[in-house]
């Protein structure tokens, strides 16, 4: 297939564009830059709303991945402002392009998040879940809206609802691992809220399962099927590195340095990747202690001294 993708260059981006080449498939990246760099670029700017849609013609399929890092400051109300822009305006903008096509891509995979749900304590969530409130949710909620024009005009539209993707190139895991190998770790909080978290090589797994699955259209969870608490995911990662994990980060401490971000990561998100599982998608590692397991020793780091 010819696949057109934004956000080729993020976390999931980056492990995403080589899986799909090794399968055979041509890959076309949708990049922000003042021209583009190469045969395989498309240049859009969805801050100034400029996309050629004649330059998306041809393509069999989308994946829309595009989107600012929610957790890397304080959440001002211009950087909130840049968060909710950065999906929904660009979301709109590219569905609003595959619709004019006169040969439109057969499927549209646009990224979403299990905020989506809100802080919703042990409650279990699926897809045909209720959303919450907060920021996030309605952001996600705004998100997933802004992909209507394509479905209007017939194309299969999935919302990508993804967890925390577990990796040590970037991401929460990548920015934990330094403070675990100190012997620095702990809960946030009480530690008794949960996690929906996912391996990024079952992330991308099932990404390209998605873009085969006529039966999966709106929302697909994109999480392991085994949630934990911030307790247990710190208990696990303190045990993969074989370091202790005695400290707690109280809430009012992290509501005092990250403000409104600490309600988010206070907050509890136990999602069911129903969706899936009914599809028949066979997770590579479905438990944490095996997905921590994978990537720590697939990229050994010396000890800590």
């Amino acid at each position: 297939m010819n696949i057109l993708v934004t956000g080729s260059h993020g976390l999931i981006g980056t492990a995403l564009v080589p899986l799909l080449t090794s399968k055979g498939h041509r890959v076309v990246r949708l990049v922000r830059s003042p021209t583009p760099a190469a045969p395989d670029q498309v240049v859009w700017d969805p801050a100034a709303g400029t996309l050629d849609p004649t330059r998306l013609e041809g393509m069999d399929a989308a994946i829309h991945l595009a989107g600012e890092n929610i957790a890397s400051g304080r959440w001002t109300p211009a950087r909130k402002a840049r968060i909710r822009a950065s999906r929904v305006r660009a979301t709109r903008l590219l569905a609003d392009a595959i619709a004019r096509l006169s040969r439109r891509p057969r499927v549209l995979l646009s990224a979403s998040a299990v905020g989506y749900y809100g802080d919703r304590g042990d409650e279990l969530l699926v897809e045909e879940s209720a959303p919450g409130t907060g920021f996030l949710a309605e952001v996600c909620r705004d998100w997933e809206a802004a992909t209507e024009p394509a479905r209007r005009a017939g194309v299969r539209v999935a919302y990508l609802r993804s967890g925390v993707v577990l990796s040590d190139a970037g991401g929460a895991l990548a920015r934990l691992l330094p403070v675990f190998r100190a012997g620095l770790g702990g809960r946030l909080g009480s530690g008794r809220q949960y996690m929906s978290w996912i391996a990024l090589d079952d992330e991308i797994e099932s990404i390209c399962f998605a873009l085969d699955q006529d039966s999966l259209d709106g929302p697909v969870n994109l999480v392991s099927p085994h949630p934990v608490t911030n307790q247990e995911f710190t208990v696990a990662l303190g045990r993969a590195l074989r370091r202790p994990t005695p400290f707690a980060v109280p809430s009012g401490a992290l509501r005092l340095v990250l403000g409104e971000l600490a309600d988010e990561l206070l907050g509890s998100v136990r999602v069911q990747p129903a969706r899936l599982l009914a599809s028949a998608y066979a997770f590579r590692y479905p438990a944490l202690d095996g997905a921590l397991r994978h990537l720590l020793e697939a990229r050994p780091h010396p000890p800590t001294r």
